[in-house]
């Protein structure tokens, strides 16, 4: 008999223990709740303020992924600040032959009636730093929930390459110095648990001042729309 009890004393105190332990953790958990996320993103890019006579064709995709610190900046812990460092790779299928000439770059737009053309292309490469306000409607312990993030991406692009393939020959370039380093423009992000909506517009060209396009500059954009998947 002395054993049972002495079992159930034991019990007894695991069991009071146990629940300050959960208590414990449970309000650290809501003092120090974050949503700190890995992201990645899957875009369907357009070019935006595309001149006379440029036209995209085929598929042109984005692919970007990093990390978000999360700063909230309210009791409940629901609206915060977000801060993050990521990469992205984004490919362009558009009319605009990219070429060189004698060490110059040229920038024409592809006659189809004279040359058949496979495929032509850009692709860039950036470093991005992504600045956001979030909200959202979640707890330390429900991880579905409605969430709307704005914000600013400001990108570096450290690496970029072009592929003109036809008939008449491949050009194949890297690093062409006449692209922006400096690539920055506005996000959203919205949507409900894993699925949410992104969209990214650039404020500033593509290209820097000297690139002439039938002697008037080059202001094209770009514009990024798809899917963002937030991971914990």
């Amino acid at each position: 008999m002395k054993n049972v009890q002495l079992v159930f004393i034991l019990f007894i105190s695991c069991f009071c223990f146990s629940q300050n332990d959960d208590n414990s953790d449970t309000s650290e958990l809501y003092k120090n709740y974050r949503e700190d996320q890995f992201y990645i993103s899957v875009t369907y890019n357009l070019l935006g303020a595309r001149p006379n006579g440029v036209n995209q064709n085929g598929f042109s995709t984005g692919f970007h992924f990093g990390f978000i610190r999360d700063m909230p900046i309210n009791e409940r812990r629901n609206v915060a600040i977000g801060i993050g460092l990521g990469l992205s790779s984004n490919s362009y299928n558009q009319n605009i032959s990219i070429l060189e000439t004698n060490d110059e770059i040229t920038f024409n737009i592809i006659d189809e009636s004279e040359v058949n053309v496979s495929r032509n292309k850009f692709t860039t490469y950036l470093l991005e730093v992504p600045f956001e306000f979030r909200w959202r409607t979640s707890s330390a312990t429900d991880y579905n929930f409605w969430r709307i993030y704005s914000g600013f991406k400001i990108g570096y692009l450290f690496y970029n390459s072009t592929k003109f393939i036809s008939d008449s020959g491949d050009v194949k370039l890297s690093n062409i110095d006449e692209f922006n380093r400096l690539q920055y423009g506005l996000t959203l992000s919205a949507g409900y648990g894993t699925w949410n909506f992104h969209a990214y517009y650039g404020l500033n060209a593509i290209f820097d001042n000297s690139v002439r396009l039938n002697d008037q500059p080059i202001d094209m954009r770009f514009f990024k729309i798809g899917l963002m998947f937030y991971i914990l």
